[in-house]
């Protein structure tokens, strides 16, 4: 089982990880003991154990098994000529060809569930029907490698195998006495179709095997490996050597196999080389690892609790400040924000991840875990259904963990927190009662995913495009997939957008991608042209990030065209571009307030646009109601239009308010309108039945050909009317409001925060920076008190900030060693350097 030191340091980027690979060779009985366990460990963990089945907590669990198994069963019975299941056409339809895979294994995995009737546990007569069905897959469908890998190269490589490998380790013996040609056959073609690999073997250079992906490949091929005797321990070294790769963290300056696919220092996730995807390949990366760990547990070829503080940092830095109240937030789910399952189905995926790795920590970790998971289920808004976990061993665990009364429910992040994930262009905003999500792009980031028919309508969904999680509300009925079906997407909370009206690929191209395979750039449907220019396009500028002090944050993005309206020259005559409107942004995260501050609001070819400042659904029914006060201090309700201070939408039946104060804003057009829409028009797989919502859309209209704008306003969540009232003495101070800078001050928090843009000097109340850069400063105690200051590069790419503070001379207390203080006329000279800090703040405290 030995690993050699040099291929895993060729492998890794973290050194520490060597420790989970034993040194020197095993024996023959050891190796074979291994394997044995892997097998065994990996039955209990899908089918469980007969003390974990006999448990009442996994009896749901249970009936949903036989549920699927005897419908599986049933579809055989009725399949007529030519068919394996009845209606499923095979031969054309990859995703068919898959289906039929997953259905054998239901069947083959109710067969070795303990507590299952006898016509269905341990019955070789069924297990004989599901090796059969492999079989007729295999001769009919699969094996023919001239026709097969039609469509979505996922299947191929990953989905069927997946299926197989675990058919083959649940009726390991079946398959040794009824049809042990299966194994070698089936693991042959497995590894022809790695054709995105190397010699049927995981390639770490191809854009295909990395991330989640990876994970998911190589723990397939750690099963096969224990099926395949003495030789297969060489596939599980390596299949083991390749994985590890996933758990070094990103470093964006020393790329290995120039992946960025995976987790970054600051807590972001990467999928698809520039998508940010926690939200979904990131937890199923995170289910794959730790369900590894639990399949190689005690097999001798990985000591995986060394890997247990990699993960439990995923958990607390990457997955928790995501998840309100037991909901994923939206900006980290790429193109599934369009299917229909909800935020809470996505935690519930996270919490059995949690769950698992809490049993496999220790000491305090695994109390933080454990706290965790009791926190998600007494804050989640739904109930949390553990007969949807995979494992039945996670049903009892999670049971026993509810039960254990000297675990209180904790969160891993403190209430009030503001995070800044720059590596993946996100901002998430945490108070007590509310959360605030933002969704940047730039050169770096894509500005959306779509593919595969999902996420029609994407075009502006990371052009600063924000979500207000309100504290006790069921966010199904706020976001979610009918938020994307009712909301117009060119009125997306926070976005400002052309007035015009867009394609989705399907309507434009008449599939789902974009096919060109003869152009130069050889656009076929899982190209990288395709990639770039269709399915996950970057922005074409690089200021988007911003700074964090403490709990309180500051972010800005310059709006840009994508890479495809950039380009369009390069591009065949029939590709669709779309010119984007322009804006400079910036949005400071307070405590009871968002500030957003626009300039350069408009469009180059002259074109109306919107800025939405918020959009809100509510079921119909709900009692909504809108008020307000105008300019001039007279009481305002709507709908309508009208020269707003301040708007107060309320929905009395789910007990939320949000304020909006109009700090510089022309007038402001206030919709509340009934929408009704098929959840197809965002997703076509998704059902084409109606969606009925509420829609609030707050709105500032630039005319055509109208000279650019400005916007300067305020979200105040779960605001009354006496608050929003008071805003008209303060405590904000627009400071500034250009496209070369934005700058914003609250009396109350003695906090002053700017957003520099441009190259040059940029002055603002007692506070100059040198060049793009985004800068909080506050004073504590008033006069005299601690002033903390912290600097952020947003574009990634300066060596060095300077920031001057005017006043009198200051020395440094404590901060940052790249941080370096000095006096200088006028002030104090705050010299940071920002080289490869990939969009890191950098702290400094200052005293007398």
């Amino acid at each position: 089982m030995e690993i050699t030191r040099r291929r895993l340091l060729s492998a890794l980027s973290a050194a520490g990880l060597l420790a989970v690979v034993p040194v020197g060779p095993a024996s023959a009985a050891a190796g074979a003991a291994g394997r044995a366990r892997i097998v065994a460990n990996t039955v209990a963990v899908f089918a469980g154990t007969a003390d974990s089945n006999a448990r009442p907590e996994t009896a749901a669990k249970l009936t949903a098994v036989e549920r699927t198994a005897r419908a599986g069963l049933k579809a055989m019975d009725d399949a007529g000529e030519g068919e394996l299941f009845a209606g499923l056409v095979l031969g054309t339809d990859e995703a068919n060809l898959n289906t039929a895979y997953r259905r054998l294994y239901e069947i083959a995995l109710a067969t070795r569930t303990p507590g299952l009737p006898p016509d269905l546990y341990g019955s070789t007569a069924v297990q004989r029907r599901v090796l059969d069905g492999l079989a007729w897959l295999h001769e009919h469908y699969y094996g023919d490698q001239s026709k097969g890998y039609y469509g979505n190269w996922f299947h191929w490589e990953i989905g069927i195998s997946q299926h197989v490998s675990k058919i083959l380790v649940l009726l390991a013996d079946a398959v040794s006495a009824h049809r042990p040609d299966l194994l070698p056959t089936y693991v042959a073609s497995m590894d022809a179709y790695l054709r995105n690999g190397t010699d049927g073997d995981v390639d770490l250079d191809s854009r295909f095997h990395t991330g989640a992906n990876l994970a998911d490949i190589t723990t397939n091929r750690i099963l096969q490996g224990a099926l395949l005797g003495e030789p297969g321990e060489a596939r599980i070294r390596k299949a083991l050597t390749d994985q590890l790769t996933v758990f070094a963290t990103i470093d964006p300056y020393h790329l290995n196999h120039g992946v960025t696919d995976g987790h970054y220092a600051d807590g972001s996730f990467i999928q698809h080389s520039s998508v940010a995807y926690t939200g979904s390949y990131g937890k199923g990366l995170l289910t794959r690892v730790v369900q590894t760990l639990k399949i190689l547990d005690g097999t001798g070829f990985a000591h995986g609790e060394e890997l247990v503080p990699t993960v439990y940092g995923w958990v607390r830095n990457g997955f928790a400040p995501l998840i309100f109240e037991g909901w994923m937030m939206e900006i980290v789910k790429g193109r599934a924000v369009s299917r229909p399952d909800s935020g809470y189905t996505d935690v519930a995926v996270v919490v059995e991840a949690v769950v698992d790795l809490s049993s496999l920590a220790s000491g305090a970790t695994a109390t933080a875990l454990k706290s965790y998971v009791k926190h998600v289920r007494a804050t989640s808004r739904a109930p949390l259904d553990p007969a949807r976990f995979v494992s039945p061993l996670s049903v009892v665990r999670y049971a026993d963990l509810l039960d254990d009364a000297s675990v209180p429910p904790a969160d891993l992040n403190p209430a009030a927190r503001s995070v800044a994930f720059n590596a993946m262009d996100k901002t998430v905003h945490r108070r007590p009662g509310y959360a605030f999500a933002l969704a940047r792009s730039s050169d770096r980031i894509s500005k959306y995913e779509y593919m595969s028919g999902e996420n029609l309508m994407p075009w502006f969904q990371g052009d600063g495009a924000y979500y207000l999680y309100l504290s006790g509300q069921d966010q199904s009925r706020a976001y979610g997939v009918d938020y994307y079906t009712t909301v117009s997407p060119y009125g997306l909370a926070g976005v400002t957008a052309p007035v015009e009206q867009r394609r989705t690929v399907p309507e434009s191209y008449g599939k789902p991608y974009y096919d060109n395979p003869d152009h130069p750039l050889h656009f076929t449907s899982s190209s990288e042209s395709q990639n770039k220019y269709v399915y996950f396009p970057r922005g074409t500028h690089s200021y988007s990030g911003g700074a964090v002090l403490g709990a309180y944050g500051a972010a800005g993005m310059v709006q840009s065209g994508d890479v495809a309206y950039r380009d369009r020259a390069l591009l065949p005559d029939d590709f669709v571009v779309y010119r984007a409107a322009t804006a400079t942004k910036s949005w400071f995260l307070l405590d009871d307030e968002i500030v957003v501050l626009a300039a350069d609001v408009g469009d180059g070819a002259g074109r109306a646009v919107t800025t939405t400042v918020d959009a809100r659904t509510a079921a119909v029914g709900d009692h909504v109601s809108l008020t307000g006060a105008l300019r001039d201090g007279r009481p305002w309700t709507g709908p309508g239009t009208a020269d707003l201070r301040w708007l107060r939408y309320a929905n009395a039946t789910e007990g939320t308010a949000v304020g909006y104060v109009f700090l510089d804003v022309p007038k402001v057009r206030v919709a509340l309108d009934e929408v009704t829409r098929s959840r197809r028009v965002v997703r076509t797989a998704n059902s084409d039945a109606a969606v009925t919502r509420s829609v609030l859309g707050v709105t500032v209209d630039g005319a055509a050909g109208a000279r650019p704008a400005r916007l300067a306003y305020a979200l105040v969540p779960n605001a009354d009317e006496a608050r929003l009232r008071a805003h008209r003495h303060g405590p904000l101070q627009v400071l500034a409001n250009s496209a070369r800078l934005q700058a914003v001050t609250h009396t109350g928090l003695g906090l002053t925060a700017a957003n520099a843009f441009t190259q040059g000097r940029h002055e603002t109340a007692g506070l100059r920076v040198d060049g793009p850069a985004s800068v909080i400063v506050q004073c504590e105690g008033g006069r005299g008190g601690a002033v903390r200051v912290a600097v952020s590069d947003p574009t990634m790419g300066r060596d060095t900030v300077t920031v001057l503070l005017r006043g009198r001379p200051l020395r440094r207390a404590a901060g940052d060693p790249e941080v370096r203080v000095g006096k200088a006329p006028g002030g104090t000279r705050i010299e940071v350097d920002t080289h490869h800090a990939y969009g890191r703040s950098l702290t400094v405290t200052l005293g007398q």
